[in-house]
Parts: C-alpha cells; structure tokens; sequence
C-alpha cells in the first residue's frame, strides 16, 4: 500500500510539473481532466464519434490527456495536410504499446516499429513482393482465381432460385484464400487442393482473437504504473494467444522452408514465389537480420492488412447497394456495357469501371475501416496550425469525422458513389484518407481496392440481389474501437441472372 501511495504521489508531481510547463507554450484547447487519470473517462464506445463530438466543442484540433500520454486529435483536411507534409518525419514514429510489444514481436513489424532504417527494409521488402506493380500483376492471377469460385460456389448452391446467403463468412473465406495463396501458397477453403488441419487452426486463432478486445488496445498504455500493482491479466492473455498464433506462422515457414529444399519442387525464378519464400531467400543471405521473427512480422502484417480491411469494406458495400438498388443497377450496366456477358470480370477490366470505383471509395468514405488512423507520435517539437505540439505527443486523425464533415461533403451521410467520378488522386484536399498519408500510409492500398472492387464486380455481374423483407439493411456499427465491422452480419436474397447461363457452365 505505502508503495502504491508513493507512485500515485510521484505521477502527480510529474503531472502538476508538466501541467505548469504546458502554461508556458501556444496549446491547442482541452477538456478538464480528471487527476491521473486525465480525459480517460472520456473514452467510451465508438471513439471516433465521442472524438467528433469534442471537436464541435472544442475545435478540429484539440487535445487530450489520457493517463500518461498526451493526446492531439485532428480532423480538419488543412491540419491533416500539415502532420503529412511539412511535419511528416516527426510524425513518423509510432507511440510504445503493449500490443505491439506482445503481439507485435517486440515492435518490430512494420505497423509497429519506429521511423528508421529496419521500418524502411520492411516497407521496401512489403512494397516489392506484394504492393508494386508488377507484383499485384503477377499475384493477380491468385485473385481471379478466387473469385472464380466464389462465383461457382454461389451458383451451385441456388440451384437457379432464390436463395439466402451470409455475405460476411463467404468473404471471409474469399479473403482468406487470397492472402493465404499470396503469403504461403495455401487455400484453406473450396473444393480443392484445401488444408483441413490448418483451416481449424487459424480458425481457432482468430475466436480467441475477437473474443479479448483488449488485444486492440490496452489501459496499460495510459496508466503503466497498473504493470507494477499486478494489473497483468491482460499481458498473460496477449502472451498465451501469441504462442498460439506464433506456431501456426512458424508452421507455415518451415513448411515453405522444406519445400525451397526440395530442388524437384521449387526451381530458381519460380513465378509461384510466395512472400514467405522471398522473406527466406533473403534470411540465407542476411540470417541474422531476416530471423524467423521478422518473417512472422511480415506474415502477421499481410494477414491483418489484407484480411480484416478488405471483408468489411466488401460487407458494407454490399449492404450499401441492397439499401439503394438504383446504384446497384447503374454499377450491373457499367459492367455489361464494357465486360459483357460472356465472360466473368477480371482484374484488368476494373480501369474501364469508374462508378465500380466510386462505389468502393464512397464505401470506404461513409464506413472507413480504421475510423481513426493509426498513431503517431512526434520525435521533436512541432506545430500545427500555429499550435504547439511538445516532443512525444500521440497524434490521432479522425478519419471518419472528416469524411462526414458537411463543411467539406454536399450531403454527407448520403451514399453517393457519382461524388468521386473524375476526381484526380481521389485525395481532393486531404479530405478523403481511409489508407492513411504520408511515409506511414498503408502500402497496400492499391491491392485492397483491386480485391474489393473484383469481387464487388463479381458479384453484382453475376447475381440478381435483394434484401431480406421490406425493411432497410442495418448500417450500425459495432464498437471495436480500432475498426468499424458491421453490428450484424449481413444476410441477402441472390439469383443468379438468366443471362448468364452460359458464363456458369465455363466455372
């Protein structure tokens, strides 16, 4: 107890001390906070729309205290293109967390890791073997393929009649099968060439993992002084499911690893080269660097980004075109007029597709998956717009009350996908950013869009759509604080359409 009253007396020292400082610079306005814990109560359910709800009080720039930490919240495009252009590299590190620690392989994957020299082998490795062009090019083989079987598993099961369908599982497994091909060569649902015992394995990673949010974020960033009182649960969960999912990428690296071995199965140059056999081919020039560790890294990064992001952007979409059939039939007749009816849309047809294109963006507008970008945190003084920003301040951009703004959206909770035809870069003034900016942005955006728009297209192609009765599809959110998944999974009537007969028979 005489312990615990020692540390609480130092952290308010410290916070008077550092709150008396704080007098002397040109801060952005903020709340009254509480002692020790600062704005932390302010925290609650859906943080990107308590965080707006600030704003309109207190500005678009305003700050928090949260515990320990200093907080600067941003959501106007002119303070948003300051932190990208002029302050990029100081914005450039990301804040200690205890999730990246334990579950981030002591911080070095590329989300986690600071700004430096390791951040921009891995950025370089990522962009390289999964992101540039010719990648993407080469991998998008992978994605037709995908889709392909999609089609022909929905075909299959209607019949030719109505049918329903859970949309949020299919992608899933649509998902799925196209990192897990990328990454290691896998597929792990289908009809063929599937791993049954590493499909119940990830999927026995990923429930552990939905059923502990604290795996997104933990109070242990804010208040590190519960690490010395025995407030450890948290940590042991993080630990235990990391030993879990750390033997399944060590699983597929040795299995990779056998397989580069074996000089009858894998021959220099391979075309079929998967991220983990480029991360080894590296590991045997450079062992002490390219440990297993970091290729887990990779692994764990190309899961997380090309995953999650990608079947929800689908599932909100999906939802937004059943609740507005109009757009749903100007996308088909898109379609029809430049891919036709004979054959099933690839990749190489989406430039032809600008209102496919719309329809995603104005998705990833209304519904972004990372309402609040990733933070930063600034390794020397700054300022933005005029305010002083001290060394170590934690930036957040709250992406979503951007894109809602009505000072920069014509009616902006409406789906409207015609809003981004003809936009060149799409940015428009740093108003629209679901992939982030700057050094840190998401690297694999371009790979993001292709995936969600080939399926979209695929779909809307190939089957009539519907709702469930009368009522509207519900667009509530479910509060995961990092990311924004449907409250409810999506359900839906599909046909598939008469004219396509032909195309079906070909799958």
């Amino acid at each position: 107890m005489e312990v615990l009253c020692c540390l609480i007396f130092c952290l308010s020292v410290f916070l008077v001390s550092k709150l008396v400082l704080q007098q002397k610079q040109h801060l952005p306005p903020a709340p009254i906070a509480l002692p020790i814990l600062g704005h932390l109560h302010l925290l609650k359910k859906s943080l990107h729309r308590k965080l707006e709800a600030l704003a309109s009080h207190y500005g678009p720039i305003f700050r928090l205290q949260l515990g320990s930490r200093s907080v600067l919240v941003v959501s106007s495009p002119s303070a948003i293109e300051e932190c990208f252009t002029k302050n990029d590299i100081i914005l450039s590190n990301r804040p200690y967390s205890v999730v990246g620690e334990h579950l981030g392989y002591n911080c070095t994957t590329i989300g986690w890791s600071s700004y430096g020299q390791h951040w921009r082998n891995l950025r370089r490795f990522l962009v390289i073997q999964m992101f540039s062009s010719n990648s993407l090019q080469t991998s998008s083989d992978i994605r037709n393929r995908e889709v392909s079987h999609l089609v022909r598993q929905l075909y299959r099961g209607s019949d030719g009649e109505l049918q329903k369908v859970e949309l949020k599982s299919i992608f899933f497994q649509l998902t799925l099968n196209i990192v897990m091909g990328m990454v290691a060569g896998k597929r792990l649902f289908g009809d063929e060439e599937v791993d049954v015992e590493l499909r119940e394995q990830f999927l026995n990673i990923m429930k552990e993992r939905y059923s502990n949010p604290s795996m997104n974020m933990s109070i242990l960033d804010y208040l590190p002084i519960l690490r010395w009182v025995g407030f450890q649960s948290e940590e042991k969960k993080m630990v235990r499911f990391n030993k879990k999912r750390d033997a399944f990428f060590q699983g597929l690296i040795d299995q990779r690893r056998r397989r580069m071995s074996d000089s009858t199965k894998v021959i220099q140059g391979d075309s079929k080269k998967t991220l983990v056999d480029a991360a080894l081919s590296l590991q045997q020039a450079e062992p002490e660097y390219y440990s297993d560790d970091i290729i887990k890294g990779l692994i764990l990064v190309a899961f997380t980004a090309g995953i999650e992001t990608s079947l929800q952007t689908m599932e909100w979409a999906m939802s937004l075109l059943l609740n507005h059939p109009e757009e749903l039939q100007k996308a088909r007749e898109e379609i029809d007029n430049n891919v036709g009816q004979g054959r099933l849309i690839e990749e190489s047809d989406l430039a032809k597709l600008p209102y496919l294109r719309g329809i995603v963006n104005e998705t990833l507008r209304l519904f972004p998956v990372a309402p609040l970008l990733v933070p930063h945190m600034s390794s020397e003084e700054c300022s933005i717009e005029g305010y002083d920003v001290p060394r170590g301040t934690v930036v957040l951009v709250n992406a979503w009350a951007v894109h809602r703004d009505p000072k920069l959206w014509l009616e902006p909770t409406s789906f409207k996908p015609e809003r981004f035809q003809g936009i060149e870069g799409e940015r428009e003034g740093y108003k629209f950013i679901p992939f982030g900016l700057g050094r840190r942005g998401c690297p694999g955006a371009g790979m993001g869009i292709r995936m969600v728009s080939l399926a979209l297209g695929a779909l809307i192609q190939c089957f009539d759509w519907v709702r469930i009765g009368s009522e509207k599809v519900d667009l509530s959110e479910a509060d995961h604080g990092l990311s924004m998944p449907k409250a409810k999974p999506l359900e839906a009537l599909y046909v598939p359409r008469p004219t396509m007969i032909n195309l079906y028979s070909q799958l």
